[in-house]
C-alpha cells in the first residue's frame, strides 16, 4: 500500500520539466492574448480617438509590460519570428519551440476574439468582415494601398529590426533590467513605420488572430505576414550570430531574471556594508 501511495504521489507531482514547460506555455498564451487585446484592441476600439500614433504607442506599452511580467517565466516571446531568431541564436531550447508558438496563435486568436466580441457591442454593431478588425494586408487591404512587394520589404525590414533588438538587450552584456524599455519602444517606432503599409504585422500569430475572425481576403493575404516575419528574424538572427559573436549565451529569460539577482546582491551588499559610493 506504500508503494501504491509513494507511486500515486510522483504522479500528482509530475515531472518538474514538463511543469516547467507548461508555466513558459501559458505564459506565452497571456503575453500573446494581452499584445493583440491591447494594440488590436486600441485600433479597432479607439482608433478613430488616438490616430495610428496612439495605436503605435499601444502595442508599445503591451509589450513593454508583458516582458516584465512573463519575461521571467518565457522570456517573453509572444511572436513565432522571435521565437525563431532566439532558436537560431542558441537562446532557447528547440524542444520549447513549437510548443511557444502554438500558444502564441492561440493567445492570439483568443485576443481577437475579445476585441471583436467588445466591438459588437458598437452603436449598430461590427462586422470583423467589413471593418477588418485591424487585420494586416497589402493592395487594396493596405491603409495606403502600397503594393504587395512594398508589404513584404516593409514585413521583412521591421521584423530584422524587431529581432535584432530583442537579441541585443538580452545579451549578456546589455545593461541588465533594460531589455523591456528598449523591446516596448522598439515596436512602437516599428508601428510607426509600417501602420501606412500593412498595419504592421511583424508577427505572425498577431496576423493570424484577427484574420480568422475578418473573412477571405485577409486569410489570402496572412501567407505574406508568415513568411516575411519569419524571414527577418531569421536574418536578424545571422547578423547577430555573425557580427555581434556573443561571448557567454544567455537565455531572454535569464536576461530578464538578471534584474532580481542585481538588486539580491545590492541589498546583501548594502547590508554588509561593502557596496561602493555611486
Amino acid at each position: 500500500m506504500d508503494a501504491s501511495r509513494d507511486r500515486a504521489a510522483l504522479a500528482r507531482a509530475g515531472n518538474p520539466r514538463n511543469n516547467d514547460a507548461v508555466r513558459k506555455y501559458v505564459a506565452e498564451f497571456i503575453g500573446t492574448f494581452v499584445l493583440v487585446l491591447g494594440g488590436v484592441g486600441a485600433a479597432v476600439l479607439a482608433g478613430d480617438h488616438i490616430g495610428f500614433q496612439g495605436v503605435a504607442l499601444a502595442f508599445g506599452l503591451s509589450l513593454l509590460a508583458m516582458v516584465y511580467v512573463i519575461g521571467p517565466i518565457s522570456g517573453c516571446h509572444v511572436n513565432p519570428a522571435v521565437t525563431l531568431g532566439l532558436l537560431l541564436t542558441g537562446k532557447m531550447e528547440g524542444k520549447d519551440a513549437v510548443g511557444y508558438v502554438v500558444a502564441q496563435c492561440v493567445g492570439a486568436i483568443l485576443g481577437a476574439g475579445v476585441v471583436l466580441l467588445i466591438a459588437k457591442g458598437m452603436p449598430g454593431g461590427y462586422s470583423a468582415v467589413t471593418e477588418g478588425l485591424a487585420t494586416n494586408g497589402y493592395g487594396a487591404a493596405s491603409p495606403d494601398g502600397f503594393n504587395m512587394g512594398a508589404a513584404f520589404l516593409t514585413e521583412v525590414a521591421l521584423t530584422f529590426l524587431l529581432v535584432l533588438t530583442v537579441l541585443g538587450a538580452t545579451d549578456a552584456r546589455a545593461p541588465v533590467g533594460f531589455a523591456g524599455l528598449a523591446i516596448g519602444l522598439v515596436l512602437a517606432l516599428i508601428h510607426l513605420v509600417g501602420i501606412p503599409v500593412t498595419n504592421t504585422s511583424v508577427n505572425p500569430a498577431r496576423s493570424l488572430g484577427p484574420a480568422v475572425f475578418a473573412g477571405s481576403v485577409p486569410m489570402g493575404q496572412l501567407w505574406l505576414f508568415i513568411v516575411a516575419p519569419l524571414l527577418g528574424g531569421a536574418t536578424a538572427a545571422a547578423v547577430y550570430r555573425t557580427v555581434f559573436r556573443p561571448a557567454v549565451p544567455i537565455s531572454a529569460e535569464e536576461a530578464e531574471r538578471a534584474l532580481r539577482r542585481e538588486r539580491e546582491a545590492r541589498i546583501a551588499d548594502e547590508r554588509a556594508g561593502t557596496r561602493a559610493p555611486v
